[in-house]
């Protein structure tokens, strides 16, 4: 491990590295502005290997898939992979990387993914866009009605609620909510390649995929303190400091299972968070009571390894922790409702209601103020109302 990055070029290095909850490769700087990246594969197979190289005309990262080189064995794998990756930057740099060709919306989108890789926008072009007819659609001929219809495809299509004990699927019908999550990527996609059309007429695409209004509602469902020392209590071993770790700090649950030992600097008590929604990493200065339980977690455990994790060192996951945290709920008498991302929203809630900056707040919950403001205004508008109340005379 050097600077924060594994070692690629060791066959033990890499055998320990596992696959990351961002599906991101882990990275070795080759250079400034030049790495290397390997993907662990999660079914034991060949790994996959990446370039990744600084655009100064573009101000921003190109990477390239080179495959996973099963040709080769031992050191010759690393020695292929860098020599490509070495090949792929000196391109860049020259500036001979070629325009990308685009000419339908799935081209669109893989052209997205490719610059912004989010597994979220990855699952929803898989689930929606690319097995849809929409998918072929020539971006030059793309018209509203194609949109339309599709739009009125994913409102229309069952939402998964979970799977039971027998491999039975349970479904329920599509919020207006999650309609508006799942039109965020195809809208990102294409508003990088396309211009808008003209109001009000067929070439404009992209007023058939505005979000529904008010369908972000407020959230409401909130536990205090004592609560969730109660939900605490109910959780099983290995995932009660997942959970934990949740309460103490406003973090959405990816984001948290996604995070490395090598993330916490215990000299400074620092925590950095490099995978999240806006994927531009982030720090956040910790208390010594939250970097005490921190380095508990990052006891005998190497810097590469998560930070959280099963006990299978396996890292959490939405289908692995909505299941536990579930039954933790109803054991503790809590809401039915409960979920993680409740727990995020109490911990902001009280942040809010502790008089701290709503700026500070979401740069620490990596949200917009806007954002902050919209959800959790009501309670700031409440406290300035109790502390004007004080001043009857």
């Amino acid at each position: 491990m050097e600077n924060g990055f594994p070692d690629l070029s060791k066959i033990g290095s890499r055998d320990k590295l596992k696959p990351r909850a961002d599906k991101e490769p882990h990275w070795q700087r080759l250079q400034a502005g030049w790495y290397v990246g390997y993907r662990p594969s999660k079914l034991g197979s060949y790994g996959t290997w990446f370039a990744r190289a600084y655009d100064e005309d573009l101000r921003k990262y190109r990477r390239k898939a080179l495959g996973h080189f099963g040709t080769l064995t031992g050191k010759d794998v690393f020695a292929a992979a860098r020599k490509e990756a070495v090949a792929f930057a000196e391109l860049v740099e020259s500036g001979g990387i070629q325009v990308e060709t685009l000419e339908t919306v799935a081209d669109a989108c893989r052209a997205y993914l490719n610059e912004k890789p989010s597994a979220i926008a990855e699952g929803v072009f898989r689930r929606h866009v690319f097995g849809d007819p929409l998918a072929q659609t020539k971006l030059s001929k793309l018209r509203r009605r194609h949109l339309s219809d599709w739009r009125k495809r994913l409102e229309d299509a069952p939402a998964l609620i979970s799977r039971s004990k027998k491999g039975d699927k349970r479904f329920k019908v599509r919020s207006a909510a999650t309609i508006n999550r799942d039109m965020v990527p195809l809208r990102a996609a294409l508003w990088r390649v396309l211009a808008p059309g003209a109001p009000r007429s067929d070439a404009a695409w992209q007023e058939a995929l505005k979000p529904i209004k008010g369908a972000d509602r407020r959230r409401d469902l909130y536990l205090d303190k004592q609560e969730r020392r109660r939900l605490l209590a109910e959780l099983d071993a290995d995932i009660e400091p997942f959970v934990r770790a949740l309460c103490l700090l406003p973090l959405r649950p990816g984001a948290l299972a996604a995070l490395n030992v090598s993330g916490f600097e215990e000299r400074t008590r620092t925590l950095t968070i490099g995978s999240d929604k806006n994927g531009v990493p982030r720090q956040i200065a910790v208390p010594d009571s939250i970097a005490s339980f921190l380095r508990e977690q990052s006891k005998s455990k190497l810097p590469s390894a998560w930070l959280f994790t099963r006990s299978n060192g396996v890292p959490w996951s939405k289908d692995t922790w909505k299941g536990p945290i579930k039954k933790a709920v109803l054991s503790a008498g809590l809401p039915t409702k409960a979920s993680a991302y409740t727990l995020r929203h109490s911990v902001i809630t009280d942040l809010v209601r502790g008089g701290l900056p709503i700026l500070t707040i979401a740069q620490l919950a990596d949200t917009s103020v806007a954002m902050i403001e919209r959800h959790y205004g009501h309670l700031v508008r409440n406290d300035a109302e109790e502390a004007l109340a004080q001043l009857v005379l």
